[in-house]
């Protein structure tokens, strides 16, 4: 071979070199954007759709059983690889005026609340504003507890009291609604014994994510319904999505009355509706799915956060059961991860699960409060997924009352 030659498959080879470096960096360094553009609407539309002729029979006949049979009254929906198997709006919105449930009708999420506030959370880590070793007093000098830091909160570790029933026996007038920082300020002054020392076992109460969404408060300077639609609703296209608390809202703006066990009453809004993050958001079905596709494309969080978030902290429970930052979830065999989150709170009831592996959401959210969503076990085996529902496993178990919502 000639020197020419040589020199001129050196040169080819240069040039294919980095012609492949430069093919591959956009790759590693794509991010989703978080601004919305109407190509993002477009495709939300289409995952959205629902042709009821082509829905899943099976679902359609085990639904109307839970509806018939165990008092299911609600909205639920199941999707799969971006597609909607079967959605159904079944039975009352408000009974004492015989409104009927739409699909598009918001539920008080209840607790599922905290996979949102637990995502804010991660997002201003994300941003630098915020540490998990952040202890609380950094932000409330006055909170009366040492060594209760970001992480625990998000963990339920802190050992904290729930403030739903500190508050009650305090909280003069009932008529006027408490915000976080009310709340905040009562711990402080009233310095209520806690359940249990710092990090020293797992005890799910409100406290901790009220006290989380009072932190979010802090740092941005905004309230916590502005930051979570700036930063989770408006991204993720969650149109139909809003945080309402009584202290803005004397009556929420929504249709859907939470019922308790029977239909002989619905259940008010009180003072205890006014702080939130443990509570207080209200969506849809479909802004739920949306939710749940924003989360897997990194649009709100990084793979990174969500591994984190999706890590158990905490001893597994009847061998499977965990909770991470903001969710619950399912460790199974060969890695077999199925994230979700209860809700329960005044007069709603529901249950949001995301099989990450299988892309597979089921959402069952009930405005009346019985045990219909512990009868779920043949659903969840017709869709070839774990039973979510810890009874259904043996090993060791939780104290007893420790996680509930």
């Amino acid at each position: 071979m000639t020197y020419r030659n040589i020199l001129a498959a050196a040169s080819v080879a240069t040039l294919l070199f980095f012609s492949c470096s430069n093919s591959k960096k956009p790759a590693a360094l794509a991010e989703p954007s978080k601004e919305r553009t109407v190509e993002d609407d477009k495709a939300d539309s289409l995952l959205l759709v629902y042709n009821p002729a082509k829905g899943d029979k099976w679902i359609a006949d085990f639904v109307q059983n839970l509806h018939k049979k165990y008092g299911f009254n609600g909205n639920m929906l199941v999707a799969k690889d971006g597609k909607i198997l079967y959605e159904k709006a079944i039975g009352w919105a408000d009974y004492l005026h015989r409104d009927s449930l739409k699909i598009n009708s918001e539920f008080e999420l209840a607790s599922i609340t905290k996979t949102f506030t637990g995502t804010a959370i991660m997002q201003l880590i994300e941003q630098g504003k915020l540490k998990l070793t952040d202890d609380v007093k950094k932000f409330y000098p006055n909170f009366p507890y040492e060594g209760i830091n970001v992480k625990l909160l998000l963990t339920h570790r802190s050992g904290m009291m729930n403030y739903v029933y500190f508050t009650d026996g305090i909280w003069k007038d009932k008529k006027k609604p408490m915000s976080n920082h009310d709340v905040m300020n009562l711990i402080a002054e009233h310095k209520p014994n806690r359940y249990a020392k710092p990090d020293t076992r797992f005890h799910y109460n409100n406290s901790n994510y009220m006290v989380l969404a009072a932190i979010i408060e802090k740092v941005t300077g905004k309230p916590y319904s502005d930051y979570m639609m700036e930063h989770i609703f408006k991204p993720a296209g969650m149109k139909n999505t809003h945080v309402y608390s009584t202290t803005v809202y004397p009556k929420i703006p929504v249709d859907v009355v939470g019922h308790d066990r029977t239909w002989r009453y619905s259940v008010v809004q009180n003072f205890l509706d006014g702080p939130v993050g443990d509570k207080g958001i209200y969506s849809t079905i479909h802004d739920l799915v949306l939710y749940d596709k924003a989360l897997k494309n990194g649009r709100l969080l990084t793979k990174s956060s969500l591994d984190s978030a999706y890590k158990g902290h905490n001893k597994a429970i009847n061998g499977h059961f965990n909770y991470g930052y903001g969710w619950r979830m399912f460790d199974g065999e060969n890695g077999r991860k199925v994230v979700y989150h209860t809700g329960w709170w005044h007069g709603f009831r529901h249950i949001y699960v995301r099989d990450v592996q299988k892309n597979i959401v089921v959402i069952f959210l009930g405005n009346l409060t019985n045990g219909s969503l512990m009868h779920l076990d043949d659903l969840y085996k017709h869709l070839g997924m774990p039973i979510i529902r810890k009874g259904a496993y043996s090993g060791s178990g939780s104290l007893p009352g420790s996680d509930e919502d």
